[in-house]
């Protein structure tokens, strides 16, 4: 074991003589790529563990339609709701704190999971947030169990700040790893599994949700709170099974457990020790002890944070948040409960279906275009429905239900996917477990203020705009992309390296696309 210190340490003393020369090495890799296919066939180990990550996606995917779509349960309604005008219904207030529980404890378990990963790793990270995800669950199972109405509401809304917290801790750590594992050609494509599998868990949900339909008693939502357990034992034990990351393992100095885990993650053709080498020498991560929430706002850094912030708000800002409630909204605008979870499952099928489909488009095409796109087109979709609120009847009820399928269709092969690529591409390795802790607090607290406002817009018994809440959503799409236009730049294919290097330079957003690294070599050469 000490050969192989010395062997990394002699590697990175050589690597780190000449900043000139860590630049080139990054740039001949990055003009030296391999093909799709050649990156997937070098890093299947490295795909096989991220794939095995996304039992967290998983969890929180089936957490936020568990817990969005059981209040549309008629016996849940009896034994937590109350009865207007003759029919059952979640009241506003209780809807909305429901709604904003777990993205209020996830503003806490975001920021928990930067803090816990640069002090334990990724691995405990994720076993943690598991574990305390098990003990929300068993408390949501026994929430029915006092015999004032207000006191089951109150020991629900508990549960869910918990679970929220867990949940979001989970995402943060899984997003923090995949992002600092994947070769870069493989990066985009790899972090579109967050959508893909936060539907998968989605609509295992729907499905759970509507056979429990037929479940008589109480029952039947119970079994719903019960079937979170076996997600958060697989998230449990996925932490065990995954190697730790290289990088946090170097920047604890521990470099042969850093090295066995690189080569854990690589394939027999893969030199492991040369990425160590190359992990140590570009991103300075022996400086990374030091790094703090704070040095996220600093200089650069804070660019760099503030597009990350602003690209894990878009999935609110498009209305991911409605299509959540779905099966809810369906129904009171006039669609039976049956059929109401029945569209939910459709659109969640589309919605997989789209961001199977964003492999492809990730691939092919810039961030920045996707999103944009996308967004424009969602736009006009949520103005049609806004207008078909304005009159009453089944025309209404099927053009809402048809606008959520192409929404979802829209967000997935572009502007959902591509703001994950966007996040983990936007913030340094330094920094990186920190400001993905300040992203995912940020889609917490973008998501809680939509998911406590949304139910006094569209509810009933409050604004009663229903289908009219369309409108709203277009004016934020809009926003969404004129914002997206104008700070967010360009990185599809860059290196860490190369990243760095533009943000270093302060480029403005539209320069991203056409930099090169030959640019700075023709600047160094004309000041000398």
């Amino acid at each position: 074991m000490e050969s192989k210190t010395a062997q990394v340490e002699s590697a990175d003393t050589n690597a780190s003589k000449s900043d000139h020369v860590n630049s080139s090495t990054e740039d001949i890799r990055s003009t030296s790529q391999p093909t799709l296919a050649g990156t997937i066939q070098q890093s299947y180990k490295i795909l096989g563990y991220c794939l095995a990550l996304t039992a967290g996606i998983l969890l929180y995917g089936y957490d936020l339609v568990i817990v969005n779509n059981v209040s549309s349960m008629p016996q849940f309604q009896r034994d937590y709701g109350r009865e207007l005008k003759g029919q059952l219904i979640t009241p506003s207030v209780w809807l909305s704190l429901w709604s904003v529980a777990g993205p209020i404890g996830g503003l806490f378990g975001a920021i928990a999971g930067g803090v816990v990963q640069d002090r334990v790793g990724r691995r405990l990270s994720l076993a943690i947030a598991s574990f305390i995800s098990a003990v929300a669950v068993a408390v949501l199972y026994v929430s029915n169990l006092p015999t004032e109405i207000n006191d089951r509401r109150a020991i629900f809304l508990v549960a869910k700040l918990v679970q929220g917290f867990a949940v979001y801790m989970v995402v943060c750590t899984a997003e923090t790893y995949m992002s600092e594992v994947l070769p870069t050609m493989l990066r985009g494509p790899t972090l579109a599994l967050f959508p893909i599998f936060t539907l998968v868990g989605q609509f295992v949900g729907s499905v759970v949700v509507r056979n429990a339909l037929h479940t008589p008693g109480a029952r039947g939502y119970l079994n719903c709170f019960l079937s979170q357990w076996p997600f958060s034992a697989l998230s449990l034990l996925v932490s065990v099974l995954v190697p730790e990351s290289p990088t946090y393992l170097i920047r604890k100095s521990r470099l042969d457990e850093a090295l066995k885990a690189q080569r854990r993650l690589d394939t027999a053709k893969v030199d492991s020790l040369a990425k160590i080498q190359q992990l140590r020498a570009s991103a300075q991560l022996a400086e990374q002890e030091s790094a703090g929430y704070r040095e996220c706002f600093v200089g650069v850094n804070r660019r760099r944070t503030i597009i990350v912030l602003f690209v894990n708000m878009i999935p609110n800002l498009l209305g991911i948040t409605l299509l959540a409630k779905a099966s809810y909204f369906l129904q009171i605008i006039g669609m039976s409960a049956n059929k109401s979870i029945m569209m939910l499952q459709v659109i969640i099928g589309l919605g997989l279906a789209a961001n199977i489909f964003s492999f492809w488009t990730l691939s092919r095409f810039g961030r920045v275009p996707l999103i944009i796109i996308s967004l424009s087109i969602i736009a006009f979709l949520w103005l049609g429905m806004g207008i078909s609120g304005c009159f009453d009847g089944t025309v209404n009820v099927w053009y809402s239900a048809v606008t959520f399928c192409l929404v979802v269709v829209a967000s997935g092969t572009g502007a959902w996917p591509a703001t994950y690529a966007v996040g983990a591409e936007t913030s340094s390795l330094r920094l990186r477990a920190k400001t993905q802790g300040l992203g995912w607090f940020v889609n917490c607290l973008s998501t809680g203020v939509a998911g406590l406002v949304l139910p006094y817009i569209f509810n009933p018994d409050q604004g009663a705009l229903i289908s009219k809440t369309g409108f709203l959503f277009f004016a934020s799409c809009v926003v969404a992309a004129v914002v997206t236009w104008f700070i967010v730049p360009e990185m599809k294919a860059r290196t860490p390296a190369e990243i760095d290097r533009m943000f270093e330079n302060r480029l403005p957003t539209k320069e991203f696309r056409r930099w090169s690294p030959e640019m700075d070599e023709v600047t160094v050469t004309l000041g000398a």
